[in-house]
């Protein structure tokens, strides 16, 4: 008897041996890695014919290979191309179902416009007709091109010289103020392409300007300028903070940005390059250049910041009125491109917000010049 209770506490302490060790080693093998969450919203994407391309999309990370999927796409007309170019949308921040948006070139009247569409009827609700401001004629283009907003106040950003952020009542489209960029200290002529955007907070306005060389040309260098968004509602300027990054001549243009929907950070287009920006202290965090030599217009991050939406002009192969590629047709697409917020890297293919969309009513051989996007995503 005694015999066997050996034998059994040797088995018993055998097996629980090899338990610990199969323990031990198991816990150090690699564990089955987590799916990421997949993201669907509808992204609203301005485009230089007159209307937004509204792309319902699905970003799925763990789809290393081609992580944005545009799974329909449409039109959010407000004009023509004649008289409503744009490259401004911007979601109304108290109503979903709201887009404000500007005009990036005078109409045949010598007019530019601001205005705001029902997203579910895609309906213009109001449509204002402005004279250029005689400090900015706007007798060739750029005019407006980012924007940002408070609750009350639409501020669409007008990108050529004089620059200005203008300040708009939402519900009359009422302007209130002027604030020109010149009593930020720029003279007209040192600085080109002026863009802006609110912090979610609206506490804070990030107002970028690109300096010039003695040829009038981007010199590489811009200029990042933090000043009190409640100020600048009422009219007046308070800055906050200020830095200077700087890339290459000529390459490297910035254009419309995203602030994190926490803050943190600030998503900046910027050309040839994306740049993230401290929310607060305006330094670098990190810089990635756009792959295949395309320039990247804007920078929209997904509402847990894991994301951020890229636009990007692109360089393709044009094709016919059947869809067949044209050899040796260059045209430029508008596309999506996805950066990797935690991991800081732009992976995966790219998407087009426009191509798929014109080929099929026959102007696959035309370029689509996209510029900014707005979005909302599904919960």
């Amino acid at each position: 008897m005694k015999k066997m209770f050996v034998s059994v506490m040797g088995v018993f302490t055998i097996l629980s041996f090899g338990y610990l060790v199969f323990s031990v080693m198991n816990a150090k093998a690699p564990s089955a890695t987590a799916a990421k969450k997949t993201y669907t919203g509808v992204l609203y994407v301005a485009g230089m014919g007159g209307h937004f391309a509204k792309a319902e999309v699905t970003v799925d990370p763990n789809n290393a290979d081609a992580p944005i999927h545009v799974n329909n796409l449409d039109r959010v007309v407000i004009g023509t191309k004649d008289t409503h170019p744009t490259h401004d949308a911007r979601v109304d921040v108290g109503d979903p179902n709201t887009l404000f948006w500007s005009t990036y070139v005078l109409d045949p009247q010598g007019k530019m416009h601001v205005g705001k569409s029902d997203l579910k009827t895609g309906d213009v609700i109001k449509d204002v007709a402005l004279d250029p401001d005689k400090r900015a004629p706007g007798d060739k283009p750029p005019l407006y091109c980012a924007s940002g907003q408070t609750k009350q106040s639409f501020l669409p950003v007008f990108m050529g010289t004089e620059g200005f952020i203008d300040v708009f009542d939402k519900k009359s489209l009422e302007l209130k103020h002027r604030m020109f960029v010149s009593d930020l200290g720029y003279k007209p002529g040192t600085y080109i392409f002026v863009h802006g955007i609110n912090s979610n907070d609206m506490k804070k306005f990030a107002v970028v300007l690109n300096q010039k060389n003695d040829e009038g040309k981007a010199n590489g260098k811009v200029d990042f300028v933090l000043v009190d968004l409640p100020s600048l509602e009422r009219g007046k300027w308070k800055v906050l903070a200020k830095n200077t990054l700087t890339g290459e001549p000529r390459k490297t243009l910035t254009f419309r940005e995203f602030f994190s929907t926490d803050d943190t950070y600030l998503y900046q287009s910027a050309g040839d390059r994306l740049w993230v920006l401290d929310g607060k202290s305006l330094k670098l965090v990190d810089e990635k250049m756009i792959p295949g030599g395309g320039q990247i217009h804007d920078a929209m991050p997904t509402p847990d910041n894991k994301y951020v939406i890229l636009t990007v002009r692109n360089v393709t192969e044009g094709c016919d009125a059947s869809g067949k590629a044209i050899p040796g047709k260059e045209i430029t697409d508008g596309v999506f491109l996805l950066y990797d917020a935690e991991a800081r890297k732009i992976t995966g293919k790219s998407a087009s917000a426009c191509l798929d969309c014109h080929k099929n009513i026959g102007l696959g051989d035309k370029s689509a010049i996209l510029c900014g996007l707005d979005g909302v995503w599904r919960k």
